[in-house]
């Protein structure tokens, strides 16, 4: 287990004012780096064989990503790769972070696998008062050796573990007027695991839709109030759950043929052709549904847009509905409750699903940017 296995270490040397780009002693160094390489013979196997898309942008799917976390969780190592949905080996990551909170020494070392196949070794030392960040990266050279592509020891400038399990925290970085822009130094690691049902039904009906370009997650609405749905934004997003293609926007540059757009809306959502050709776009002259794509004329980036849904809470009905409490989980904003909503939602044997209601709890609507429709509506 390497450094896992040690007392807590004081690695810092001469520490800055500032806080970043740290001084780190020779030893910790080489050790870190060593222990980098040595995981990264440990996927080589796997890197070799996988497919790694364009030569001069290697990527790997994340299937391949997820094969060498395995790799490493065999090993005992914490181990994480953003799309996991958690931390292999979590309990030892959680384990530093609770005793931090309550003020023990300590340090924790866990790895992350990267999109392009290589790792990071992530070293956090908390001394009973501040807490420490060595980072290590590891690359594969064009001859497929590991090197080390970037150290470097920073103070963290403040963090905290939720109670969902999620690690957010700020390092220190350069500031102005030291430099004419600001570096984020922010980052959120979900560390606890989602429920393997939640993380299936997140993935499969929740995470396309998301809370840019449709309103269907951000506002409140049902079988009796349909009216402030942004049926125009999510006609794309509902069209590629169902056909595993995204919209071909070329082809409906004059509309969506009425009876196309009817049919999926109808069968996704608790909502009738009266209500669609009075609620969307609809053009009687030419029979059409009005569609255009999302973009600088009709959308203002904001960093909720970026954010998740991630599911907290299931509970089934009586008349076999779900009612799903959600999170929404803003990377950006390292929030990971922004705002919590309840969508009502009917799953068939076949897979299928309908969309019954949503409902914003509490002040959720105050803390989020006022929706932008995909084209402005008239009420």
């Amino acid at each position: 287990m390497g450094s896992l296995q040690k007392k807590s270490s004081v690695i810092h040397e001469n520490i800055s004012v500032n806080g970043y780009n740290l001084s780190v002693n020779e030893k910790e160094k080489e050790e870190a780096e060593s222990e980098c390489k040595k995981i990264m013979e440990k996927i080589k196997k796997i890197y070799l064989e996988c497919d790694k898309g364009a030569a001069s942008n290697v990527s790997v799917l994340d299937e391949t990503a997820l094969e060498m976390v395995n790799v490493l969780k065999r090993e005992d190592y914490p181990v994480y790769y953003y799309s996991s949905k958690g931390m292999s080996n979590y309990e030892k990551m959680e384990k530093f972070l609770e005793q931090s909170v309550n003020g023990h020494k300590g340090n924790i070392v866990y790895y992350e696998i990267n999109s392009k196949g290589g790792v990071a070794r992530n070293k956090f030392v908390f001394d009973g008062k501040d807490m420490y960040y060595l980072y290590t990266n590891c690359t594969w050279s064009e001859d497929n050796t590991p090197i080390v592509s970037d150290t470097f020891y920073n103070k963290i400038k403040k963090w905290e573990y939720t109670k969902k399990g999620w690690f957010c925290y700020e390092i220190c970085t350069p500031e102005p007027p030291e430099l004419t822009e600001v570096m984020d130094g922010n980052c959120m690691i979900r560390v606890k695991p989602i429920k393997k049902r939640y993380d299936e039904i997140s993935s499969k009906y929740l995470e396309m839709l998301g809370y840019q370009g449709n309103n269907l997650l951000c506002s409140n609405w049902d079988a009796d109030n349909l009216e402030e749905l942004d049926y125009t934004g999510l006609y794309e997003y509902l069209y590629y759950m169902k056909y595993q293609e995204k919209l071909n926007g070329e082809t409906y540059r004059q509309g969506i043929p009425k009876e196309e757009f009817e049919k999926l809306m109808m069968e996704c959502l608790p909502v009738n052709k009266r209500q669609l050709q009075k609620y969307a776009m609809y053009d009687e002259k030419r029979k059409t549904y009005a569609w255009c794509r999302l973009g600088c004329m009709n959308y203002t980036p904001n960093a909720f847009g970026y954010a998740m849904p991630e599911i907290t809470k299931i509970k089934k009905n009586k008349d076999g509905t779900l009612s799903i409490q959600i999170d929404a989980v803003c990377d950006m904003l390292k929030n990971d409750s922004v705002m919590s909503h309840i969508l009502t939602v009917k799953i068939y044997d076949n897979g299928k699903i309908k969309y019954l209601s949503n409902r914003i709890l509490g002040k959720g609507l105050q803390k989020i940017p006022t929706y932008q429709y995909r084209i402005k509506k008239k009420f």
